[in-house]
């Protein structure tokens, strides 16, 4: 066996509260790799309800890679949510028509580009992801953390807002990790190598 059949919408045999996350998405503008799980308190479909402020017209994108964990109530701002900020006034008049239509040409709304969570991330409970954030493979967001930068690879990051904990490994542990890219792997040799991944061996999965 090769581990779990990555389209199946609960991996877990009788527990309706974790899923492999890309097989509940509908919204095109959230794309999820494969074996990324989402667990949810009470409805996995609460997702992307809690991907906030994601309007079509927009176009913004909330992108997550491979095999990333992602707790309950985990919360992303998108672009939406932005208001101008070098004005008098950072109320959005135009929005509500009504005489004050042409009231913001030229204004332009802040974007801060699309959300980029890398591969292998874990992100905790009722942490918040604003627009713009990148964060590297290997990551870890630490429950309620507010994140406002990008996150390095391989960093715990943790508080409101967030700053860096640790580096999770040694500066030459994580470039070969890096390096090797083992969530590009074919699913076998991945299934071949978990003895070395769920520990410190690295020399072994050359």
């Amino acid at each position: 066996m090769t581990g779990p059949d990555k389209d199946a919408v609960f991996p877990l045999a009788h527990y309706g509260r974790l899923c492999f996350l890309k097989n509940i998405i509908r919204n095109p503008n959230i794309i999820v790799g494969d074996y990324t799980y989402y667990d949810d308190f009470e409805d996995v479909h609460n997702f992307e309800k809690n991907v906030k402020y994601h309007f079509d017209f927009i176009n913004d994108k909330l992108i997550i890679g491979k095999f990333c964990m992602i707790a309950s109530d985990v919360t992303f701002i998108m672009n939406g949510a932005n208001h101008v900020t070098d004005a008098l006034s950072a109320f959005p008049f135009a929005i509500f028509g009504n005489g004050w239509e042409r009231a913001m040409e030229g204004s332009v709304y802040p974007n801060k580009g699309d959300i980029v969570v890398g591969n292998d991330v874990w992100i905790g409970h009722s942490a918040t992801i604003m627009a713009g954030v990148r964060i590297g493979d290997g990551a870890i967001i630490a429950g309620n953390a507010v994140v406002v930068k990008d996150v390095p690879p391989y960093t715990i990051v943790g508080g409101n807002p967030a700053i860096v904990i640790r580096k999770r490994f040694s500066e030459e542990v994580i470039e070969q990790l890096l390096t090797l890219r083992w969530w590009d792997w074919d699913i076998q040799k991945i299934t071949d190598k978990l003895p070395y991944l769920t520990r410190m061996e690295i020399d072994k999965l050359r």
